[in-house]
């Protein structure tokens, strides 16, 4: 069974609002390092895959707000791939501290060509990403 992909990172103290949580706009920048993180895992590199003449372009983001982290939380952003399309897919994500979800994320991503170009992604990006192809019932 495929399992998300997990990546640890810790609240910083220059990343909170006014209010000393962790700002909006920051958990969009972790759910983006997380997936990074999952490709790099399986070795597809953002300047691999684009050397190969793919890109990965984000067309779509939803994301939850469930619960609010502060300055020295220890967190863990969960990244699975829901769904693989013709030309994109769909991932869901999690930022947990310790067992409680503090937001959820899905993203729409189409594969492209380096024109921008949607295009089908070759058989070695799905087969890379097999081990974290989590289904519907995933991370998000």
């Amino acid at each position: 069974m495929p399992e998300c992909h997990r990546h640890p990172v810790k609240v910083r103290f220059y990343e909170l609002d006014p209010y000393g949580h962790l700002n909006h706009s920051v958990y969009v920048q972790l759910f983006e390092t997380g997936r990074i993180e999952l490709l790099d895992s399986v070795g597809l590199g953002l300047h691999d895959l684009e050397e190969q003449g793919y890109r990965f372009v984000v067309s779509r983001i939803e994301t939850r707000f469930l619960a609010s982290a502060v300055g020295g939380d220890s967190l863990v952003i969960e990244t699975g791939v829901v769904e693989n399309r013709r030309a994109s897919s769909r991932w869901g994500q999690r930022i947990l501290r310790g067992d409680k979800v503090l937001a959820t994320q899905e993203v729409l991503a189409a594969v492209t060509d380096t024109g921008g170009r949607p295009v089908r992604p070759p058989a070695f990006i799905g087969e890379a990403l097999a081990s974290f192809t989590i289904g519907q019932d995933g991370a998000s």
